[in-house]
């Protein structure tokens, strides 16, 4: 049975303008985002999400532990992250609407951190804040049966991309499968199942902007509950979506720098190329632009130099 909820003029209005944001993003080539904010947009990610778990290790400190620098901290926390960054690593090898990937991520993000990673509960569970019980969870006996249901209503390709991320991550909150790390389970996979259609979402870290404000995240789970559907769970994310494109938006209208450019055109291309080559990839910057791009390259050591003239043509160093 497809999960309640409903469509509403606020949901209409985000979904058209993340549609638009996602055709902005596209037609300046953000997809081919270059690899330094890469890194940047998923430390920020695994910060976001962990912090909302009560982790306290910093950005610098996740940096750190990237770089294999000695970090010192709590140990649990410094094992949250190793977990989260090998989640991240293999995070185009997880298939969205495959339950066995669900559980192996689940294993591989809680491992060495609670017993059974990786295994639906055996045990009810309750949710609560300070001194007042927030939500009971379904049964455990019933859980297996509630995640089949739900892994099948993701492969249902009649909804809307941007509508089943939300339910999923909403619907998976409200059964709490896990023990532990139900939610870091459901902000990474509503961005896996945003990645199958729009690859940007890789690179996205709309987890800040619900760490930033963990209040509404959470009131909005609560008020889904009390409706018994998902509908005002899905109109908060779907804000926080559209925030996260507004963001990299105004990111992207700072100018590359020399460096940037190169670093983005040899990540997609690994073949011979020509200046000609770099500037269609390129499409606003000049002739002028684009032979001092690759003379620094050249003398950065970043790329070779082949020919002379009109014969010149350059490969990765």
């Amino acid at each position: 049975m497809k999960p309640p909820y409903e469509i509403t003029s606020i949901i209409l209005k985000f979904i058209t303008s993340i549609s638009e944001k996602i055709g902005e993003v596209n037609a300046k080539y953000l997809i081919k985002t270059n690899p330094t904010l890469r890194k940047q947009n998923q430390i920020k990610t695994i910060h976001s999400s962990l912090s909302i778990e009560g982790n306290t290790l910093t950005e610098e400190q996740i940096t750190a532990i990237i770089e294999n620098k000695r970090v010192i901290g709590p140990e649990k926390d410094i094992i949250e992250v190793l977990n989260a960054l090998e989640v991240y690593k293999n995070i185009n090898k997880l298939k969205p609407y495959n339950e066995k990937d669900f559980l192996n991520a689940h294993q591989l993000l809680l491992k060495n951190l609670i017993n059974n990673p990786g295994k639906y509960r055996k045990q009810g569970v309750g949710i609560v804040k300070g001194s007042k019980v927030e939500h009971v969870a379904p049964p455990f006996e019933n859980v297996p049966y509630l995640m089949n249901d739900l892994f099948v209503y993701l492969k249902d390709k009649s909804e809307l991309t941007l509508i089943k991320s939300c339910v999923f991550h909403y619907e998976m909150e409200f059964i709490h499968p896990f023990l532990d790390g139900n939610g870091r389970m459901g902000r990474l996979w509503q961005t896996l199942i945003l990645m199958q259609d729009y690859p940007i979402f890789e690179f996205l870290p709309f987890e800040t902007l619900i760490a930033n404000n963990q209040e509404e995240y959470y009131k909005a789970l609560s008020q889904s509950d009390k409706e018994g559907k998902s509908t005002k769970f899905i109109e908060y994310m779907l804000k926080i979506i559209d925030s996260s494109l507004s963001n990299l938006l105004t990111h992207s209208n700072k100018r590359l720098s020399d460096k940037e450019r190169i670093a983005i055109f040899l990540e997609q291309n690994s073949f011979e190329f020509t200046r000609k080559d770099y500037m269609n990839f390129f499409k606003e910057i000049s002739s002028a632009t684009a032979s001092r791009d690759l003379k620094n390259a050249v003398n950065n050591r970043k790329i070779d130099k082949i020919g002379d003239k009109k014969t010149t043509k350059y490969r990765k160093h």
